[in-house]
């Protein structure tokens, strides 16, 4: 008769969290929805709040460790206050799993929209106008100008 051992590596997100059964209990019967906010952000949100759901909100930062996606930190009271993984990590982990995880990742690691591998932009253009990554979106502006106050919503640059 043979056994089965588990490998010593932690091979999947949830393997590399803490959590308690009653967070593991929040998270199956809660509703949860998952934008990438960022890259290798996921803004997670309680969708169980209903209209109160955005107050419920909150961007988990992910990791690659090892090959495997990890949520890593998020900026909700209990994962800041507490030892143990808060349920937003433990949700992204299992409910969002390794489709999201590995989409937040890769958002940062694409270089044909004039980015560099960390999702930043490249500071290479003269001005607003040559901005690549505005340049692929026509009329609208990248996230980064819009966020730093260059280009408003119609694509006009701001003095």
């Amino acid at each position: 008769m043979s056994t089965t051992s588990r490998p010593t590596e932690k091979r999947t997100a949830v393997d590399h969290l803490s959590f308690s059964a009653r967070t593991a209990r929040r998270v199956a019967w809660e509703s949860w929805e998952f934008t990438l906010a960022a890259p290798s952000q996921v803004r997670v949100t309680n969708a169980s709040y209903g209209y109160l759901k955005d107050e419920h909100t909150y961007v988990v930062d992910v990791e690659d460790c090892a090959g495997v996606v990890v949520p890593v930190t998020c900026e909700c009271p209990a994962d800041i206050n507490h030892e143990p993984d808060c349920k937003h990590k433990v949700a992204l982990a299992t409910v969002g799993g390794p489709v999201v995880l590995d989409a937040a990742v890769s958002s940062g690691t694409s270089t044909d929209d004039g980015r560099d591998q960390s999702g930043d932009l490249l500071a290479d253009f003269e001005s607003p106008d040559t901005c690549p990554a505005c340049a692929t979106l026509s009329d609208l502006p990248c996230w980064e100008c819009y966020q730093m106050g260059v280009r408003n919503l119609k694509g006009e640059n701001r003095q």
